[in-house]
């Protein structure tokens, strides 16, 4: 199916590890699912895995492989299962790597630090699909929580109004409706901000989050 085929604001649930978990996603009214394959991570799922759970859902909604920095060889696994819509590259990877993945639709995510930096990587990617995520001076590939600058997302996204903006970096139930509201992202990516305390996902913050997520659309589309 193709990549967020709807035209109100998208939500992207990721790091799902368990049937249940992208069921309630699906039920929850998730567009795309996301599923990590960075081995580093505590959200970890090998392909292998990934491809039995995948059999249990309903092809009604996007499924996204999230990697970083991978091999020729990795790519070439996901690419001949057929299972996934698009592939999020969440690491270092080049724009020559992302263009060449053989993947006919991409997402890249940019860690926004500055607006020179973020701006001269949206323009480097050849793809409609970016991904803004919060800064880690550790140099995690994402998935810690913190909160994105959203001003600077903000003014990201007005920079480019022809790209398909996903933004992620800390958003929760509490605060997505102000985010969405004051950055208008094409889409929202969370993991940890619909996680319980032991870290799976919560069936009631799933729900929460695109409720207040879509809130503020509902509330302009009666103005």
């Amino acid at each position: 199916m193709p990549l967020f085929s709807h035209s109100q604001l998208q939500i992207k649930i990721c790091g799902l590890k368990t049937s249940e978990e992208a069921k309630v996603a699906i039920h929850a009214g998730a567009d795309a699912l996301g599923f990590n394959f960075f081995p580093s991570s505590k959200r970890f799922l090998s392909p292998g895995s990934a491809l039995s759970l995948l059999s249990t859902l309903p092809r009604k909604v996007a499924r996204v492989a999230v990697v970083v920095n991978p091999t020729s060889a990795e790519l070439q696994f996901l690419l001949a299962s057929c299972a996934f819509d698009a592939i999020q590259f969440h690491g270092d990877e080049s724009p020559e790597f992302c263009r060449n993945s053989g993947f006919p639709v991409w997402i890249k995510a940019i860690r926004v630090s500055s607006y020179e930096l973020t701006e001269r990587q949206v323009r480097s990617f050849p793809t409609p699909y970016l991904l803004l995520d919060a800064d880690s001076p550790s140099g995690v590939y994402g998935g810690t929580g913190m909160l994105i600058d959203l001003s600077l997302a903000k003014r990201v996204i007005h920079a480019f109004p022809h790209k398909r903006f996903l933004l992620a970096g800390g958003l929760r139930p509490e605060n997505v409706r102000k985010a969405v509201s004051m950055v208008h992202p094409f889409a929202v990516d969370v993991s940890s901000g619909v996680e319980d305390d032991l870290g799976y996902k919560s069936a009631s913050k799933i729900q929460a989050l695109i409720k207040a997520a879509r809130e503020d659309v509902v509330e302009h589309e009666k103005l």
